[in-house]
């Protein structure tokens, strides 16, 4: 059976662009198209969707508005030229939050997601409901044990082979996973893969230069091949002398 999917984005553009990228996926069937979530509102009214991917800046209702609007929503990929909303969407649980300008590798990665979601154990968890995004925990093994880690404890993680170190403000936490995994799960607003060998925690990092990263007084490469997305992430190319 297809995986359903509507999509929402007043921009004509960005829309095609998005269902371009779905049609070359064999296990996706588009529902609908719609410039704006009112629409959007009627056709969840009449078709099954099992995955929604929308804009957040839309005429009448934005897009964070419409999912709270929704009592049992599918799973969401928000795709936006917008950083600050990322927080507040996460809180509805949003399996993706994918900045603009789209491509069809990083929508990939959203789709995984959507596949991988509820089959791993690594799977993040709202403790409660009106808790923000630094808020989620997720479970890993070590030890026989089950190990809670809280994103806002996170400062960062290695990966050293088939195993990952997680360093904590608390501890260090060693699982049987890999850093492709982990960073497939983090939310792509709180995390950033520096190195093949290395996630940050963004809002931990405390100075950075073109080839280094420091969180609480640790200093992590940036790997060569990360350093355009690192410092694109971070906003500020501009003034960091290459």
């Amino acid at each position: 059976m297809k995986t359903k999917c509507l999509i929402i984005d007043n921009e004509p553009l960005s829309r095609d662009l998005v269902q371009s990228y779905i049609e070359k996926l064999e296990n996706f069937e588009i529902v609908a198209t719609c410039g704006n979530a009112l629409k959007a509102l009627d056709i969840l009214r009449e078709r099954q969707v099992d995955l929604i991917i929308i804009d957040i800046q839309m005429p009448d209702i934005s897009g964070i508005d419409f999912l709270k609007s929704l009592k049992n929503p599918p799973k969401i990929i928000i795709t936006t030229a917008y950083r600050e909303f990322a927080l507040e969407a996460f809180e509805l649980d949003v399996l993706d939050y994918i900045l603009k300008p789209l491509t069809f590798d990083r929508l990939l990665k959203s789709i995984n997601k959507f596949y991988r979601a509820g089959n791993e154990e690594l799977k993040m968890i709202n403790s409660l409901p009106e808790f923000n995004a630094q808020d989620t925990f997720f479970y890993v093994k070590e030890n026989k044990r089950a190990i809670k880690v809280y994103l806002k404890d996170i400062r960062y993680i290695e990966g050293l082979s088939e195993y990952v170190q997680i360093y904590t403000d608390k501890k260090k936490v060693v699982t049987k996973t890999s850093l492709v995994t982990l960073d497939e799960k983090l939310p792509d607003e709180l995390f950033l893969r520096i190195h093949k060998s290395y996630i940050v925690s963004i809002p931990r990092i405390e100075s950075f230069t073109a080839s280094t990263v420091e969180i609480t007084g640790k200093e992590l490469p940036i790997g060569r091949s990360f350093k355009n997305s690192v410092l694109n992430a971070l906003n500020l190319c501009s003034t960091v002398s290459l």
